[in-house]
């Protein structure tokens, strides 16, 4: 899986290089520039795979800045930033082609969401089937958009961490196969060294420790290949909504 190039315009200076850190470790090649003018020059220069624009900036707005881009890119995704939360600003972003908005303050965790969500619809293609983000899994029921699993017999949630959501999605995407190993460090830790192997092994431990009330679940290794989560009953479907 390629790298996704995120071309972030945002003018608070503290904000921006906090934004531009997290999304780099979260695996993402971000671009920063500090107003609109600038970012415009920048996406006319390289080619971006999500534009995440702040509203609220000299020289040009946001909503300039994302009509400016969308007169030569009718389809590379647009997030807005934004201090407001008025009505008429959503709207506005929206009839420019937005493709998303998220009002500050907001969590990295929910903006993480958010970007996930807006890639998988760009990588996908409007003909293409969608891939399932919500799985029956025995017992439980997990939500990889909110990243809870919930144990439907003990009647208790979970709240995910983002690579324990990752690697439990693709476990059951691919149930009762194996998941190689090297493909699930590519895609949730972007390398497959050594060092994240180890660390994959520790995930796969506590996702079956999270699993261990049904009986009928089991994530097995596969010697020297990956591993594969097995369901002996009540197989493992996307859950209805």
């Amino acid at each position: 899986m390629k790298e996704a190039r995120i071309l972030l315009v945002e003018d608070d200076q503290n904000l921006g290089q906090i934004l531009k850190e997290y999304l780099d470790v979260k695996g993402f090649s971000t671009t920063l520039c500090r107003d609109g003018r600038t970012g415009l020059k920048t996406f006319k220069s390289e080619l971006f795979d999500l534009c995440i624009f702040d509203v609220m900036m000299p020289i040009m707005d946001g909503f300039t800045l994302a009509e400016e881009v969308r007169k030569s890119d009718k389809d590379v995704p647009i997030m807005f930033l934004t201090a407001k939360s008025m009505k008429e600003d959503t709207i506005k972003g929206l009839k420019i082609g937005a493709d998303d908005y998220i009002t500050k303050p907001f969590s990295m965790e929910e903006l993480l969401l958010r970007i996930r969500a807006i890639m998988r619809r760009s990588q996908r293609g409007e003909n293409a089937p969608p891939e399932p983000t919500k799985f029956k899994i025995g017992q439980f029921n997990f939500d990889y958009d909110t990243q809870v699993l919930k144990d439907n017999a003990e009647g208790s949630e979970m709240k995910l961490t983002s690579k324990e959501a990752e690697l439990l999605r693709m476990l059951a995407l691919n149930k009762n196969q194996t998941l190689e190993r090297s493909k699930a460090l590519k895609q949730i830790w972007h390398d497959d060294n050594y060092f994240n192997s180890r660390s994959m092994d520790v995930y796969i431990t506590k996702l079956r420790k999270y699993l261990k009330n049904d009986e009928h679940l089991q994530i097995i290794n596969v010697h020297g290949t990956g591993f594969k989560l097995i369901e002996t009953s009540n197989e493992t479907e996307p859950a209805q909504p």
